[in-house]
């Protein structure tokens, strides 16, 4: 009998894509900050367009046109639906860096994982172990301090935590690769984005064609700036172990944390400061929790040669 599939070692490969993707998720508050004067909606429909243009010219360079013979209505429903919530994710996270909320964004990326497990048992039945249950409970402690400190609950953080973790298992049930399903999310976009946006002009209102050309760059090049983190972490995955993908993906929020507070000079009180405390906690129990069992499962296997 064959001995048991090793999972796959962190390459030198793959730990440079991911931290190459993570970081630029990381920084992107950069960019939509330099479009600040540009309505949310605006540059999400422009991110729409310009992202399906880019992944266009990526599968044409690869030749990759196969897929879209095979697919069927249930295809197409699913990717509808994790469109719909990308957009949504999407449409926060712009509109959160442009009015000053980069904390918050920090705050969602953060306990995103954490409310992955949640939506787990919740919709798919699955149990959480003892130590993801007491990482979910700081981090729902943490998400009250932080109610209190902002006198409303974290609303921004919460959208993005609760759409990322819904498109992710979305996309778990999707059947198309990375690219190709990107391809189809945004195919869908497309035509409701792209009517946004003749509207905007009719109406004389939009900013295309009426902006500096700086301006004009920063909206068409959104669509590399969007889909570029994503085909890198396509490769990450391909190359590195969950746990090992998961650790590296703190660097976005990480980022993002410390442009709001020393780089957008955004307040960060005492109650911050506990709230994100007991999400931290929360973080590196669920963390370490993860690095046992997967350095007990290589142990298993090694045994099993």
């Amino acid at each position: 009998m064959s001995a048991p599939a090793q999972p796959p070692r962190a390459s030198g490969a793959g730990l440079a894509f991911a931290f190459a993707c993570f970081g630029l998720w990381g920084l992107l508050p950069l960019y939509w900050k330099l479009l600040q004067a540009v309505p949310a909606v605006e540059i999400l429909a422009h991110r729409m367009v310009w992202s399906l243009g880019f992944v266009l010219v990526l599968l044409a360079v690869r030749r990759r046109w196969g897929w879209v013979r095979g697919l069927g209505r249930r295809t197409v429903a699913l990717y509808l639906a994790a469109a719909t919530v990308l957009a949504i994710n999407w449409g926060t996270f712009i509109w959160a860096v442009t009015h000053a909320h980069v904390v918050e964004t920090s705050l969602g990326y953060f306990i995103n994982p954490l409310v992955n497990i949640a939506l787990g048992a919740a919709l798919l039945g699955e149990r959480p172990r003892r130590a993801q249950g007491v990482a979910i409970a700081l981090a729902a402690v943490g998400v009250a301090v932080l109610t209190v400190g902002y006198g409303r609950p974290p609303w921004v953080a919460l959208a993005l935590a609760g759409t990322f973790g819904t498109y992710g298992l979305l996309k778990k049930l999707a059947p198309l690769g990375a690219l190709e399903g990107l391809a189809l999310e945004t195919a869908l976009l497309f035509l409701p984005a792209l009517a946004w946006l003749m509207l905007l002009e009719v109406r004389g209102v939009g900013a295309f064609g009426h902006v500096d050309a700086a301006t004009h760059l920063l909206l068409i090049l959104s669509g590399v700036a969007t889909a570029l983190p994503l085909v890198l972490f396509a490769a990450a995955v391909r190359r590195l172990t969950l746990t090992a993908l998961g650790l590296v993906h703190y660097l976005a929020p990480t980022l993002q944390f410390l442009l709001g507070v020393f780089a957008f000079g955004e307040p960060f009180s005492r109650h911050h400061a506990l709230g994100f405390a007991f999400i931290w906690g929360g973080l590196a129990i669920y963390s370490a929790e993860g690095l046992r069992r997967t350095r007990a499962r290589r142990r298993v296997l090694r045994a099993a040669r």
